[in-house]
């Protein structure tokens, strides 16, 4: 157990009721420095009721009051042998029911613009099921008309350095299968090597390139000779045609 349950609610405690640095607390509860200062601040976690670490058996005074004497001292968390030995559960993440409305987009927005990722990584980004994920990809979800496709990380739903991960695994299983289908898929997947290894794409040629292959007088198919007129056609005048009169000889 690295961090402590309810890390967001045990910082807002921690800011509420100690005079621990935010570094400490920031590497305590897994976040980010600017994210306990916009918790001080009153800019994050508004409405969060905060966590007691003390008598909820994560923390103990003689640990807080080490780490408020001593800004370079790291919080470590109380040992408890009841979670010794226990594993992480398995399955889609928790969603709140304020956010849940909205992994319909964020379902979307995935499956637009990273086709690359599979539905256990989209479903445990956005802690969702594969059904919901097959029909928002059949587009026969019941509510498909209506839904635009929103970043998961501007709603809320995942962090970007799980996305940026997510996607850099999935990158990494295509380039090692070699499946390269189109030329964005390809910058996506495939490494600088083998893009340049590629054969090219047929393309279809245009009437001046398509004409430089020929010469003058050849052609695919054999010519045709020439039919020779009859010797009799050039003396079988029609009438008319012998002149006039005048011009005939006395």
């Amino acid at each position: 157990m690295n961090k402590p349950i309810m890390a967001k609610a045990t910082a807002v405690w921690l800011v509420d009721n100690t005079t621990i640095s935010f570094k400490q607390i920031a590497d305590f509860c897994g976040l980010h420095e600017l994210e306990v200062q916009g918790i001080a601040d009153g800019e994050v976690a508004a409405g969060v009721k905060g966590f007691d670490p003390l008598t909820n058996n994560q923390l103990t005074q003689d640990e807080i009051d080490k780490a408020e004497k001593d800004p370079l001292h790291q919080l470590k968390l109380k040992f408890n042998a009841a979670a010794v030995g226990e594993e992480k559960r398995r399955g889609p993440r928790y969603t709140p029911l304020s956010k849940r409305q909205d992994r319909p987009a964020s379902i979307l927005w995935l499956v637009k613009f990273h086709p690359e990722l599979s539905d256990g990584q989209i479903s445990k980004l956005v802690g969702t099921t594969k059904p919901t994920i097959q029909s928002i990809r059949e587009r026969t979800h019941w509510n498909i008309s209506n839904i635009q496709p929103i970043d998961p990380v501007a709603l809320g739903l995942c962090k970007q350095s799980e996305l940026d991960a997510a996607v850099q695994k999935a990158a990494a299983k295509k380039a090692k299968e070699g499946e390269v289908m189109s030329d964005e898929e390809r910058r996506k997947l495939v490494s600088t090597e083998q893009s340049l290894d590629a054969d090219p794409e047929p393309k279809i040629p245009t009437a001046i390139s398509g004409l430089e292959t020929f010469t003058l007088g050849e052609s695919d198919e054999p010519e045709k000779e020439e039919e020779m007129p009859d010797a009799d056609s050039f003396f079988n005048l029609p009438e008319g045609d012998g002149g006039t009169d005048d011009e005939q000889p006395d």
